[in-house]
């Protein structure tokens, strides 16, 4: 008789799900067989669980596309329990993956950056929170940027569209990432570019003054009134979006 599934296989399989591109959630992908080897099951059934957690998907839903048909209750809360809070999910999850060398522990020059116990602690799940952001992000849109399509990870930076310091809830929140190449994060984050209701690049009237010069029209005449290129799942929030016309964009 197979065992059921605990909480922490749960959040670990949720978290891969998250971090692994749209279609590489075979048994033969060597995160999955990672994963099952430290939990203890078959490659399969990591792979069974990852699909089952795509037929929950919305996005995918929405595309006709289907995962397996027999997601539990326990992977419905999962589910849900990571849509509620992303931050506390995202912070578990990296715990845990830390705990079973999934991913590499956090330099500890890196992570203790002020006095006493409260502030480490607060600095460690701010890092976990941003790393998973990022690699969420970064494979939603299958490491490519959403305007231009580089592909330079380096050159590349998962954006959040309403800032990390202004909603505890949104920080880690897939659906308020974008990944843009840099020029075009700085131009997002600075208010002088945005998203208009059908995901197409609006400029700010300083940015198409610009555009008469030879760099800005290269860089960024071309993509103007453009659709983004989509993620495979945890489409751009909309209403983060219109925070970020109303509150952030410079018309």
């Amino acid at each position: 008789m197979a065992r059921n599934w605990t909480r922490e296989e749960l959040i670990l399989a949720m978290s891969l799900y998250c971090r692994l591109p749209f279609g590489k959630y075979h048994n033969r992908n060597q995160d999955v067989i990672k994963l099952a080897q430290s939990i203890g099951r078959s490659a399969s059934s990591v792979a069974m669980k990852l699909s089952n957690l795509a037929s929950l998907d919305p996005y995918h839903q929405e595309r006709g596309v289907k995962g397996l048909s027999g997601a539990s209750n326990a992977d419905r809360a999962i589910w849900q329990e990571f849509h509620s809070d992303w931050e506390g999910l995202a912070n578990e999850s990296q715990r845990l993956e830390q705990e079973l060398n999934l991913i590499p522990e956090e330099p500890a020059e890196e992570v203790v950056q002020f006095e006493g116990e409260t502030e480490s602690t607060r600095v460690t799940k701010v890092r976990r929170a941003q790393r998973f952001f990022r690699s969420t992000v970064l494979a939603s849109y299958d490491y490519r940027c959403c305007v231009t399509q580089l592909e330079i990870k380096d050159l590349l930076i998962a954006s959040h569209i309403i800032p990390w310091s202004e909603d505890p809830a949104k920080r880690a929140d897939p659906h308020n990432g974008l990944f843009l190449n840099s020029l075009h994060d700085k131009a997002f984050d600075r208010g002088l570019m945005t998203l208009d209701e059908d995901y197409r690049l609006v400029y700010s009237q300083q940015i198409r003054d610009a555009c008469t010069g030879e760099a800005m029209n290269r860089f960024f005449k071309p993509y103007e009134g453009q659709h983004i290129y989509f993620p495979s799942r945890f489409r751009p929030d909309q209403e983060a979006l219109q925070r970020h016309r109303n509150q952030i964009f410079v018309a």
